[in-house]
This record gives C-alpha cells, sequence and structure tokens, in this order.
C-alpha cells in the first residue's frame, strides 16, 4: 500500500506537466506526482481512459478523485493558505462551478500558456 496520496497527471502534456512543476515548487503538496504513462495504473485501481480524461488523486486507502476534486485534494496537502482554497472547492456551492471551470481547462488545454497540440484531449486528437 501506498503511504501518501498520488497525483496522476498527463505526461505527454506541456501544461499538465508544467502546472504540477508549479504546484512542486510553489505549493509543496504532500504527495507524489507521476504521470499516467508511467504510473502502475492497476495496482492504483484506475483505468488508463480515464487517467487520459482527467488529473487524478489515489488516497493511500484507493480512494480516486477525478479533476476539479483531484486538484482541491492536492490543495488540501499543500502549504501556506492553499487547504483552504481546497476545502471551498469540495463545498457543494462550489463544486459544480469547479467542475465546469475545469473541464473548460482541461478541454482547451493545448491552447493555454505552455500546451502544445500533443496536450489535447483524446477525443480532440481523433477529430484532426
Amino acid at each position: 500500500m501506498q503511504r501518501q496520496p498520488v497525483l496522476v497527471y498527463d505526461g505527454d502534456c506541456a501544461f499538465c506537466t508544467s502546472c504540477v512543476r508549479f504546484a512542486e515548487r510553489r505549493l509543496r503538496p504532500r504527495c507524489t506526482a507521476t504521470p499516467w504513462q508511467f504510473a502502475d495504473l492497476a495496482a492504483l485501481g484506475v483505468t488508463q481512459q480515464r487517467a487520459e480524461q482527467e488529473v487524478l488523486w489515489v488516497t493511500p486507502t484507493g480512494e480516486v478523485h477525478g479533476g476539479a476534486q483531484a486538484v482541491a485534494k492536492l490543495l488540501l496537502r499543500s502549504r501556506g493558505g492553499w487547504p483552504v482554497v481546497g476545502a471551498l472547492l469540495t463545498l457543494p456551492p462550489l463544486r459544480r462551478p469547479a467542475h465546469g471551470a475545469y473541464r473548460l481547462i482541461a478541454r482547451n488545454r493545448h491552447r493555454l500558456p505552455g500546451g502544445t497540440a500533443a496536450c489535447a484531449m483524446p477525443s480532440s486528437r481523433s477529430s484532426r
């Protein structure tokens, strides 16, 4: 069993990788960040399809949180005032807008700073 949470992200996406590196430097979350391409997804209890679609937070007990809630969990395990922001994102009034914002960013990550064509979501890749 893993000792700390694992953040699983798309290592082929420059935008995602830049965000994770920023979080590691500035937020210093207590977790292990690993690209899904190098993770033992079966041992983490997640599918490749899900890992391709959203960032994942896997707890030591095997709970899996995806998308905005994975980001909230990362913030909850960060230093400084970030846990307050993470806690707010888990509250019912903010969960839905956080989910919408996450989906908007995920669908457009190839257009964001640091993003490349390789960052496009799998469904976008097949439509090219």
